[in-house]
């Protein structure tokens, strides 16, 4: 299995970043409850992506929190080590990549509310290893995977309007 240690600090160019925004028809309440469980994490990545989290559970949710997990990469397995930097309930929390296959990888996740039910928004700043080789493809590849999420997101909680970028 391939181990991969990403950056600790965050790079000062060469970033590329991927923001998702979806109204998903269902109270703030109960949509930060279903991103609090680490476990939904996997029905809201693609299957192609062979994801399975490694942790012992339950994962409690919190700041400093590490979680294991492991994807496949075109057919190669590829541990992936996350921690909480930020944990503020009911209104966002943010993953960083500790290993994995990002030089860089953090995701922001914001909810608020709004008429038609919640605002779903997730901020993704990242830098691909081999950047100048493998850039395009790796866009490509998380705007994919943002579009399978807000799409799973539509059939778990129904919806309004959705953005990708």
């Amino acid at each position: 299995m391939l181990r991969l240690t990403a950056d600790r600090t965050r790079p000062a160019r060469g970033l590329d970043y991927v923001h998702s925004d979806i109204v998903v028809a269902a109270p703030l309440e109960s949509t930060f409850e279903f991103f609090a469980d680490a476990a939904n994490l996997q029905k809201l990545t693609p299957p192609w992506l062979g994801f399975q989290i490694l942790s012992h559970g339950p994962v409690t949710m919190r700041e400093g929190l590490e979680i294991e997990y492991r994807i496949a990469l075109y057919g190669v397995p590829v541990p992936w080590l996350t921690r909480i930097d930020v944990w503020e309930p009911g209104s966002r929390f943010v993953d960083r990549q500790l290993m994995g296959p990002y030089r860089w990888w953090r995701h922001e996740h914001r909810f608020e509310a709004t008429d038609a039910g919640t605002r779903v928004i997730d901020h993704v700043e990242f830098l691909p290893r081999a950047r100048w080789i493998s850039r395009r493809l790796v866009r490509r590849e998380v705007t994919r995977i943002f579009a399978y999420r807000r799409q799973t997101l539509q059939q778990i909680f129904g919806t309004g309007v959705s953005t990708c970028g």
